[in-house]
């Protein structure tokens, strides 16, 4: 590989690990939470720990681990106890709040049995109590709690059908909302009359409260009839089984009763906070790149849709950049967000390697004056893109033809949704293991001077 193309390799990937670290939750909530006496402050907000019998810790998703221990360094003998769930792999030791580890992205028993605990503290908590509940991305299958009579295996078998559709996260969060005792506001309803301080890490775009780990202490306005036009939609009304179909359709002729609506009084005390987002990793990425040298700029559209389009538009971008001569150049774009994959091959990868290759794809067709500029990467700040033990992929100007020269085909590998197989053959994966923190996808296009 060329010298100059391995740094700029060296120097995506470091750009990559600033992201996450800038989006860590213990830091993030060690600077934003702070405990002065018996006040607890937070952004303006003042809780009076003097005035709680009880302080109780509850929560969910990828960084619920590394939350809960912060929490506990900052608050040490005032917390009473409590349960976080957290992705397999991802657990730390706790001294005062029990951990439990389940399966994602597709649910099981586990995290069925850590929901329905959580459920059981939460029906305990009384008024002179404070609930304070971690929520990051991942929880909604981290807390598999189906509505009777619908079973685990059903809404593993829907959940499995959903991501290989290309349903969007607010789609998927919808159905799962409405098949479920924990979401949708449950958990808020479940904990009334206690007062509860969410502290959130965001994995959706637009910060929206009712989305994240589909909204446990969140009103929903969507509704049973919303979601079966969801599953219409994909073609999955007669694909889902009859229990889910039953529950939706009991629901939309206001059988079954709906997720918990805005105005509700069980959220009068319930406070939100966001503590970190997607904008929070890619500030830390361009920090980096300032670093290295780079112009960067955080672009303002979301990475969104469909992966290979979205991997097309950035290189098409990279492209339009090349050819403006108002940039000082080496440029740094960042962009966040999160894109799906619709699964019609039978390869193996993931929404960011897909991307990188379609990108890569897209810019090997450009003239060289182009193409020999522009490398790319992007990765999935939890440490796992789609079902691999990658995070993202990088590539660079000679990708394309050093996987030429191997015998790989790369439009056949995107046809076939097997971006894994490809990057690894050329070395291009991009390994984190688990971060313990989620907050979309960063992708991250270095762009030399002419």
């Amino acid at each position: 590989m060329n010298s100059a193309f391995e740094r700029q390799a060296e120097r995506l990937r470091d750009l990559a690990l600033a992201a996450i670290e800038a989006a860590a939750p213990g830091p993030v909530l060690r600077r934003r939470l702070t405990l002065d006496r018996d006040l607890l402050r937070l952004d303006g907000r003042c809780l009076d720990l003097s005035g709680f019998e009880r302080v109780l810790v509850l929560g969910a998703g990828k960084a619920a681990a590394a939350m809960a221990r912060a929490v506990e360094d900052l608050l040490g003998p005032r917390l009473w106890g409590g349960l976080v769930v957290t992705k397999y792999g991802h657990g730390l030791a706790l001294d005062r709040i029990e951990l439990a580890q389940a399966a994602h992205p597709v649910p099981d028993r586990a995290g069925e049995r850590a929901a329905l605990r959580m459920l059981s503290l939460a029906r305990a908590a009384g008024n002179r109590d404070l609930v304070l509940f971690l929520l990051s991305g991942g929880a909604s299958a981290l807390t598999a709690c189906p509505r009777p009579p619908l079973t685990l295996a059903a809404k593993q078998a829907l959940t499995r059908r959903l991501l290989e559709c290309g349903a969007e996260i607010q789609e998927i969060n919808a159905l799962r909302k409405h098949l479920s005792l924990f979401k949708g506001g449950r958990l808020a309803k479940t904990l009334e009359p206690a007062a509860v301080l969410g502290l959130t890490i965001s994995d959706v775009v637009g910060d929206r409260l009712e989305v994240i780990g589909s909204g446990p202490i969140a009103p929903d306005a969507t509704s049973f009839g919303d979601c079966l036009a969801i599953l219409d939609k994909y073609g999955l009304t007669r694909r889902v089984g009859p229990q889910v179909l039953d529950i939706l359709e009991k629901g939309a002729l206001g059988q079954v009763p709906e997720t918990v609506r805005p105005g509700d009084p069980c959220f009068e005390r319930v406070q939100s906070v966001i503590l970190a987002n997607n904008m929070t990793a890619l500030q830390g990425a361009a920090r980096a790149a300032a670093g290295l040298g780079f112009e960067a700029e955080i672009l303002e559209e979301p990475l969104e849709g469909e992966a290979g389009p979205a991997g097309e538009r950035l290189a098409a971008l990279a492209a339009e950049v090349c050819r403006r001569g108002d940039r000082r150049f080496p440029v740094c774009l960042l962009a966040g967000g999160e894109t799906t994959v619709t699964v019609s091959g039978r390869g193996r990868g993931g929404r960011n390697q897909e991307l990188v290759l379609s990108a890569g794809l897209a810019l090997s067709r450009l003239p060289e004056p182009i193409r020999t500029r522009v490398s790319l990467a992007c990765l999935g700040t939890d440490g796992q893109d789609g079902p691999t033990d990658a995070a993202g992929a990088v590539v660079l100007p000679d990708t394309m033809r050093r996987a030429r020269d191997l015998g790989l085909d790369p439009e056949a590998s995107l046809a076939d949704n097997d971006s894994h197989t490809f990057f690894k053959g050329l070395g291009g994966l991009l390994v984190t293991g688990p971060t313990r923190t989620n907050v979309m996808d960063v992708a991250a296009v270095l762009i030399d001077a002419p």
